[in-house]
This record gives structure tokens, C-alpha cells and sequence, in this order.
């Protein structure tokens, strides 16, 4: 097998603020992997967040030695039965391109090698970032007409009040929406105390990751007084996470590139089944490269955020849908996204 790497700048609509940041653009790396005239294709993005950047990107995902193996079914094995030393993202990238070519020797689709029949198809949230309230209000209505059921807001302002004021005006702009709520670990305690009531008033249907992360424990002790559903997202990386919160939060958020891909989400969906924790499918903001491999397992989520390739000002790679509100897995063989210029 053979492997390259190309670097892609991908381009933000508009500006995405949120608590701890904004973000206009990031870098994805792509990795194609040749064999027996087949490609596959998987993307890591960069992520000040997770220490990732680009020459950092680059480097692990070079290292990577396809080569060793006799063929791709055999690689993508070994990947997922040995323990991974590189970086989650890394670990997907490599993953999905595998996938992706693995899909396409067997003119499958990813989510039939998973052993789903039906290609999935899920109502996907649409994230508002921390904006002025008439952007946020224009941006609901075009939303909701656009055929969006699930508008996910951004909180962690300065003022807590501009929170609110912002929620109330996506709900009167777009009323038959259901909405999330995320301050990506802004909140103390004791603003989580007081905010969530007002929230669940306001008729928010789950807040993720009220309370900074790196105290599980306290976040499980507010999800079980919260009068709404609370979803763990920084402080569920992995398994072991997902195992210590399982029962004990409403929802842990999944993203493949945080926990080491495919097949690592399904462990975690394992692990919390039956527990009353449900799944949350997220994703990074990413090309449909990036989320495809994920909306090949959106059928098994209660929520599904995965709209990060609609916040692109140009996707490169097509082929998960998602303008009108619904994402859905391509019947195609592999991950089912095309590039105009890669096979």
C-alpha cells in the first residue's frame, strides 16, 4: 500500500466564537491510501484545543507504516485490535481512509461493513456561535427554513445575561426548533445552578459541558439535580470516560476525532448502553471528508451534531448532505464522498 499526504486550508463562512475562542479557518491534512489501483481517503484537522497543528499533523500521519501490511482489510485490523500510540485524530484519519478503501474493494458502503442494512439518515444540529442577537435571530429564521429541526447555540459570553437574551431570541425566531446549548466548560458551579432553571424554561432540550472540564465528578453530581439533560463533551475523551460517567451524565458527546474513530465510538456506545447515558455524535469543524465516517453511524445517536462542513465558506469533498437539515450516509462503496479532483 502506498500513502500521501496533501494540506488543504479550509475556510470558515463566517468567524465561530465561542467560549474560549473564534475561529475563521483551520488546516486539514488528507491522507490517500493506494492499493491495487483503489483509494482511500481520511482527514485530520488541525485543533489548538488538542495540540494539533499543522507540521504536527503532517509529521504523525507520515509516520504512519501502511506499508508493512499485505492489504487494507489486514491494516485496518491491526488498527483496530492494537493499542494506538499516535493521537486520537491521528488514529481517525488513518481509520477512515482505511475504511474507505476497505468499502470500496468490497463495493460496500461503510455503515453495511458496520452492519447497518439501511444507509443512516439523522436531523443534524446547526451551531450559532456567540453573536449579536439580531445575527442569531436572521440566522434561525434562515435556519429553520431551511428544513433545520435541532439549532445548537454557543453560551459563554462574558455577561451570562447575553446567554440568555441570545437563546430567547433563536427560540422566538425559530419556535418549532428543538434546542442544545453549549458553553464549552464556561460556567462555575454555581452559575450552572443558577442558569440551568432559566435555560430549561426556555424550553432548551440539553446543555453540554456546563462546568470546565477535569472534575467529572462534580459535572455528574449537576447533571443529577439539573432540571435538563447534561451531556459530557471535554470531560468524555475516550472509554475509560465514558465508562467513569456512564449512568451518571444524560449524554456523553462523541467525536471521532477525540476518541480514535469508528471503531472506538462503537466501544464507548457499548460501554454506555443500557446505562441511561445516550450518544451524541459531534465532530469538529471539518470537510465532508472529515464527518463522513461519522454520519455512517449517526442511526445510533440520540443527537447528532454533525454539521461542521456546513460552516465552510467551499467544502471541497460532497456527498453527506446536511443544507437541509438532515445528514445521510451514501450508498456508494466506502465513505461515499467525492472530491472533484480525487478519485
Amino acid at each position: 500500500m502506498n500513502a500521501r499526504l496533501r494540506t488543504v486550508r479550509l475556510v470558515l463562512a463566517e468567524p465561530l466564537r465561542i467560549s474560549r475562542s473564534t475561529m475563521a479557518a483551520r488546516d486539514a491534512v488528507w491522507l490517500t491510501v493506494e492499493h491495487d489501483g483503489l483509494r482511500g481517503h481520511g482527514e485530520a484537522v488541525t485543533s489548538a484545543y488538542y495540540g494539533l497543528d499543522t507540521p504536527t499533523l503532517q509529521r504523525l500521519l507520515a509516520a504512519v507504516d501502511l506499508g508493512r501490511f499485505a492489504d487494507p482489510e489486514t491494516a485496518l485490523e491491526a488498527l483496530r485490535d492494537d493499542e494506538p500510540s499516535a493521537p486520537p485524530a491521528v488514529t481517525a484519519a488513518v481509520e477512515a481512509a482505511l475504511l474507505d478503501l476497505v468499502g470500496k474493494r468490497a463495493n460496500a458502503p461503510v455503515h453495511r461493513l458496520l452492519g447497518a442494512p439501511a444507509a443512516p439518515v439523522a436531523a443534524t444540529a446547526r451551531t450559532l456561535g456567540i453573536t449579536s442577537l439580531t445575527h442569531a435571530a436572521a440566522q434561525a429564521r434562515r435556519l429553520a427554513a431551511s428544513g433545520f429541526q435541532v439549532l445548537k447555540v454557543k453560551a459563554g459570553s462574558p455577561d451570562p445575561e447575553d446567554d440568555v437574551e441570545r437563546v430567547r431570541v433563536v427560540r422566538d425566531a425559530a419556535p418549532g426548533a428543538r434546542l442544545l446549548l453549549d458553553p464549552n466548560g464556561a460556567w462555575t458551579l454555581r452559575q450552572a445552578e443558577k442558569l440551568l432553571p432559566r435555560y430549561a424554561e426556555l424550553g432548551v432540550e440539553a446543555v453540554e459541558q456546563p462546568l470546565a472540564p477535569g472534575d467529572p465528578e462534580t459535572l455528574a453530581a449537576l447533571a443529577e439535580r439539573s432540571p435538563l439533560p447534561v451531556i459530557a463533551d471535554e470531560d468524555a475523551v475516550g472509554l475509560e470516560d465514558a465508562r467513569r460517567l456512564a449512568g451518571r451524565v444524560h449524554g456523553v458527546n462523541v467525536k471521532l476525532a477525540k476518541c480514535g474513530g469508528v471503531h472506538a465510538a462503537l466501544r464507548i456506545v457499548e460501554a454506555i448502553e443500557g446505562s441511561g447515558t445516550a450518544l451524541m455524535l459531534g465532530c469538529l469543524t471539518a470537510s465532508s471528508l472529515g464527518l463522513a465516517p461519522a454520519v455512517h453511524l449517526a442511526d445510533r445517536a440520540r443527537w447528532t451534531d454533525l454539521d461542521g462542513h456546513l460552516l465552510l465558506a467551499d467544502d471541497p469533498w460532497s456527498g453527506i448532505g446536511g443544507a437541509d437539515g438532515f445528514v445521510r450516509a451514501s450508498d456508494r462503496p466506502g465513505l461515499g464522498v467525492t472530491h472533484a479532483d480525487l478519485a
